[in-house]
């Protein structure tokens, strides 16, 4: 016998292969993708995902940590109503850690007011904190006097550098395309569910049903 064409093998193949998503297409069950359709519209009623509220949450921890530092700071160096006169009304840019404290609070308002009231989806806010809490800081190491005063002439600055780089990281890495993919779940879901609307109602597997072959020399 001549072999099979390779013409009419691929011809085979590409019938098969159309057959098989046809299948696919007709097996969707429309109950189960309005289901999840509504999964993800009820997160975007949420107001904001879980990965964003998680940013903000570290956004807010951010500030709450430098300001406990600045405040232990402010008590080892004499309590609290002494030095914060000399640092905040006698104000030194050389010898004061008041502005490392109103930079995190820059740093969360920009945010906060970006990413959670916004709900923004880009990163140019974050590289604003970051580009002036870098420069401010390392200005700041340069020119002032505060290796002079203790650890805490160290500890201040690092800390702060440190926190505004993890959040420009847990942004771009971890909030942007975590929602980006979430979205184009959603997309994917509505255009599926769009073409199974398109199906005649009620098809199922059991219609694609194909009878077992009869055996050999029966009628």
């Amino acid at each position: 016998m001549n072999p099979v064409p390779e013409d009419m093998e691929n011809a085979l193949m590409g019938s098969q292969s159309s057959h098989a998503s046809l299948r696919d297409v007709h097996s969707i069950n429309p109950t189960q993708l309005m289901a999840r359709i509504e999964s993800y519209e009820g997160r975007e009623k949420k107001g904001i995902s879980d990965v964003r509220r998680t940013f903000c949450l570290f956004v807010t921890f951010d500030l709450l940590f430098v300001t406990l530092l600045w405040i232990i700071e402010l008590n080892v160096n004499g309590g609290i109503e002494n030095t914060l006169e000399k640092e905040v009304v006698q104000y030194d840019y050389y010898s004061s850690y008041f502005d490392i404290f109103l930079l995190a609070v820059f740093r969360f308002k920009v945010l906060i007011l970006a990413y959670a009231v916004c709900r923004l989806r880009h990163w140019w806010a974050i590289a604003l904190t970051t580009a002036v809490t870098s420069a401010f800081l390392l200005a700041k190491v340069i020119l002032s006097k505060l290796f002079s005063q203790g650890a805490f002439g160290y500890v201040l600055p690092i800390i702060s550098f440190i926190l505004a780089w993890i959040e420009t990281w847990f942004l771009d890495f971890k909030v942007l395309p975590q929602e980006a993919e979430e979205e184009n779940r959603l997309l994917i879901v509505q255009d599926a569910s769009e073409r199974a609307a398109l199906i005649p109602g009620g098809l199922s597997d059991g219609q694609f049903y194909s009878p077992p072959e009869s055996e050999a020399g029966t009628k």
